[in-house]
């Protein structure tokens, strides 16, 4: 095979990779706020639910959760699904599993936060709301930043899991490839493209987290 038509064939599982990891935070990271504000709930049923939740999709394999949401409504509604739908299940699995992960850095950051700032913004006439977004979410963000972006850095990596239920993704296709061609030639593209999308990854969060930085010198 021409070096050209593997990096074509390659460059599109890449595009399918950026796009599960794109989707996945879109969906994850605003879930997972939620997630946060469920788990530090004063109802006690809310509270239990978000907790077994976590438990649930930080204690089963990736892998499993993503082979549970494909074939659940088949199986449990009996419903017929499309070829289509393999990716939606793949953006549906990533999405509520890291939501889950991102639900814990964020009550970490909110609950580090002194009370002390509640209060004095309550004295000050803000509301619960505008005491959360303009004064402790700012603050949340920066402490959160360095673990948010460990689990970015994982997530690139975990898009080769969309392999299980058939979605083509660069590091599948590249086993293909390799496997046919009898070479570890596009293996080694699909890695080099992991360290580069990383480097990027880690790159964009080392520059947002300089400029929340809290003292400058």
């Amino acid at each position: 095979m021409a070096l050209s038509t593997m990096l074509s064939l390659l460059g599109k599982g890449m595009i399918t990779s950026v796009g599960i990891f794109l989707l996945t935070l879109l969906f994850s990271l605003p879930l997972g706020l939620l997630v946060s504000f469920g788990r530090m709930s004063t109802n006690v049923i809310l509270r239990t639910f978000v907790k077994v939740y976590i438990a649930v999709m930080r204690g089963t394999p990736l892998m499993l959760q993503l082979i549970v949401v494909y074939f659940a409504p088949y199986y449990v509604f009996h419903l017929k699904t499309s070829a289509s739908f393999r990716f939606i299940a793949v953006i549906i699995a990533f999405s509520i599993n890291y939501a889950a992960y991102f639900g814990e850095i964020y009550r970490s950051g909110i609950e580090s936060i002194p009370q002390g700032q509640h209060e004095a913004a309550k004295v000050l006439g803000y509301t619960k709301v505008q005491t959360f977004f303009k004064i402790i979410l700012p603050q949340v963000i920066k402490r959160i930043l360095p673990p948010v972006t460990n689990e970015t850095i994982t997530l690139v990596k975990d898009t080769s899991l969309a392999f299980v239920i058939a979605v083509s993704e660069m590091f599948t296709i590249a086993k293909q490839i390799s496997a046919k061609e009898t070479s570890v030639m596009p293996l080694m593209i699909a890695g080099i493209f992991y360290f580069i999308f990383n480097y990027v990854v880690a790159f964009v969060m080392e520059y947002i987290e300089k400029r929340m930085q809290y003292f400058k010198g």
